[in-house]
């Protein structure tokens, strides 16, 4: 290979994001690039030239992925590492390392390594302090009854919390208590800001498991190694570094474990999950021993059922096993009636935070709100009254006061085709909903509960639109 294009293989490889050595026959660094340098706080010119182990003394000859493969002359790929730089500082990266072979023999090896060393920290944190929550909880609110220990649940949601009176949302209430009764696995499924761990929290505290632990863990962003480990936890020598640890399902055993976001857990770590499933039993990294657990999984998808099975994301069979009682948390422009009803509980909540004393919205911000797609659901609606009652005071929620997103946002308007005016659908429904109501209002003589069973809509809906749609109203 002329010298040229060797230079600019080389520069190409200096630009890869992942850290690259390599080393030659006798284990000597012989080329770092420079997201490794970045990885590892080597100086590169100090480095080149020594051997491995001199530059990371905490690793071993069996330890040691890059001398590992020279020895075995096998590839090794997606390995966990942790090892201490020179500086002192702890570093997990995930190695894959392959043999340089010409001639039929080893010359050296190449690793590709990826940090994961915030990852794993963040990860580590977070199940201690699962940890430490669910037994500081339990041993500072334990009340003795009998030779039992009833113990304060450990989340805060429950069905009451789930604010909404529309058809959609009574009927998902209704099926999540009944599936609180049970033990079967229940899925979730619901776009981003719906309210989906609010479900699964309320099913968790309305269950035989309200005493027991309710762990949560977001399958997403993590690689297939360090995830399972935090699941399944680890023994000692696992892998470099590894220490005896539980993972979630022990930590989670008798009560719930909630799996976010599982369509986007590896392959390869769902067929472990599968098994844990079917067994009830785990296994530790590393260990050749089984652990029973009795752990109720709830898992939530941030997409729909039918696309989950068609792009593959999830296992079929881990899908079946998972999908035993299936709820689906429906958009908010769906359910657009639960508009009033949320904005005034989202006022009172962060009227109490801010000392603010809002007492409404007005009649253009409510058209706006009803009119506006949601695309981040209730989540959205939530963030938009807290910027509100943050940013402003008064007493009424008007348009200028909206964020962003709402700005030259224009509900209820005409649009021409041909010169002719088409009537939105929205203003048909409207038009449908006047009358049904008067008459409605007629035949009950004006009684407001009376002409909602009639109907069958809540009595606070019925009272929302007869305003809305400036109905006039005879007591």
């Amino acid at each position: 290979m002329e010298k040229k294009y060797f230079d600019s293989l080389i520069q190409a490889i200096d630009l890869i994001g992942d850290g690259i050595h390599i080393i030659d026959a006798s284990g000597k660094i012989v080329y770092y690039n420079s997201a490794a340098k970045f990885l590892d706080e080597i100086d590169v010119d100090k480095a080149i030239g020594r051997h491995i182990l001199e530059v990371y003394p905490s690793l071993t000859f069996d330890t040691s992925t890059l001398l590992s493969v020279m020895k075995t002359g096998k590839p090794i790929y997606n390995i966990e590492q942790n090892f201490v730089n020179y500086k002192g500082d702890k570093i997990s990266t995930i190695n894959s390392s392959l043999p340089i072979v010409y001639n039929n023999k080893i010359v050296g090896a190449l690793e590709i390594s990826r940090n994961i060393t915030k990852m794993r920290e963040l990860s580590e944190q977070i199940v201690n302090l699962q940890r430490e929550l669910y037994e500081s909880n339990n041993f500072s609110n334990e009340n003795e009854i009998g030779n039992e220990k009833k113990r304060k649940p450990n989340v805060s949601f429950t069905f009451l919390d789930i604010i909404g009176q529309s058809k959609e949302m009574l009927k998902l209430k209704t099926l999540a208590t009944k599936a609180a009764m049970s033990d079967s696995p229940v899925m979730v499924s619901g776009s981003t800001g719906t309210g989906k761990e609010l479900i699964v929290q309320s099913i968790h505290n309305s269950s035989h498991r309200k005493h027991k632990p309710f762990i949560a863990q977001n399958c997403a962003a993590l690689p297939a190694n360090l995830l399972e480990s935090i699941l399944f936890g680890s023994v000692k020598g696992s892998f470099t570094g590894a220490e005896n640890k539980p993972g979630l399902f022990e930590l989670a055993n008798g009560g719930t474990l909630f799996l976010d976001e599982i369509n986007s857990m590896p392959l390869e770590l769902q067929a472990k999950l599968l098994r844990v499933l079917q067994d009830g039993r785990i296994r530790r990294v590393g260990s050749s021993n089984t652990i029973d657990v009795d752990v109720r999984i709830i898992s939530a998808i941030n997409t729909d059922l039918n696309t989950v099975l068609e792009e593959k994301q999830l296992r079929q069979d881990l899908f079946y096993r998972l999908n035993v009682i299936a709820l689906i948390v429906p958009d908010l422009s769906k359910r657009k009636e639960d508009i009033p009803i949320l904005v005034d509980y989202f006022i009172k909540k962060y009227n109490k935070k801010c000392n603010k004393f809002f007492i409404g919205v007005s009649k253009k911000v409510l058209d706006i709100f009803l009119d506006y797609s949601w695309p981040g659901n209730v989540r959205e609606l939530q963030h938009a009254i807290e910027s509100v009652i943050s940013l402003y005071d008064g007493d009424i929620i008007r348009e200028e006061h909206l964020p962003f997103q709402f700005k030259n946002f224009h509900p209820n308007k005409y649009f021409t085709l041909d010169t002719t005016i088409i009537q939105p659908l929205n203003v048909a429904v409207d038009k449908v909903e006047r009358e049904i109501i008067t008459s409605a209002l007629v035949q009950t003589d004006y009684n407001i509960s009376k002409a909602a069973k009639l109907i069958s809509i809540p009595r606070q809906t019925l009272q929302y639109k007869i305003k809305k749609l400036d109905i006039p109203f005879e007591q």
